[in-house]
């Protein structure tokens, strides 16, 4: 997959957070869920792409705290920017053979706010997803609902980076 940015610097940004690998936490949960309540969906996800895997910093509907690059809906989101929607994943040509679609779990629907770092670089997305197609996609209201969750979670990630730049090395 060619990528429009720099792989590294992409990875490098990632890392700046220091978010991969974290335990759970409140206000990602939350957002997760909101993302749920919103868009009536049974998935929803907060995701980092990391260089080999697809880590979610919370999740609802899922069980899991990662999945492979190889079946990400997310990784191909990133080649976009803004809000991602698939309305039924067994007619994109993107996702028409993904294992999570021709099997367990069946999805069908997706949507993804990507967030990008203030150097406009994709690091993971919002998203919600359904085993559902959905031929309308999402309202109006859903769209700048997941667009304005996927912004508080990059403000989450740019205060998390603020404050550990501010304690001091030991």
């Amino acid at each position: 997959m060619s990528m429009p940015w720099d792989e590294e610097a992409r990875l490098k940004a990632l890392d700046r957070y220091g978010i991969l690998d974290t335990a759970p936490e409140r206000a990602f949960d939350d957002i997760a869920q909101l993302a749920s309540i919103l868009c009536g969906t049974p998935i929803a996800v907060v995701n980092l792409i990391a260089r080999d895997r697809q880590w979610f910093k919370s999740e609802v509907g899922l069980g899991v705290r990662s999945t492979p690059l190889a079946t990400s809906f997310c990784a191909q989101a990133l080649l976009q920017s803004g809000l991602v929607v698939v309305k039924d994943a067994t007619k994109d040509d993107r996702f028409s053979c993904n294992p999570l679609v021709t099997g367990e779990p069946y999805l069908r629907f997706y949507a993804g706010a990507v967030l990008t770092t203030p150097e406009k670089l994709p690091i993971g997305t919002v998203c919600v997803l359904d085993h559902q197609p959905r031929p309308g996609g999402l309202t109006s209201d859903q769209r700048t609902g997941l667009v304005a969750l996927g912004n508080l979670v990059m403000t989450h990630l740019e205060l998390r980076r603020a404050l550990q730049a501010r304690e001091p090395r030991h």
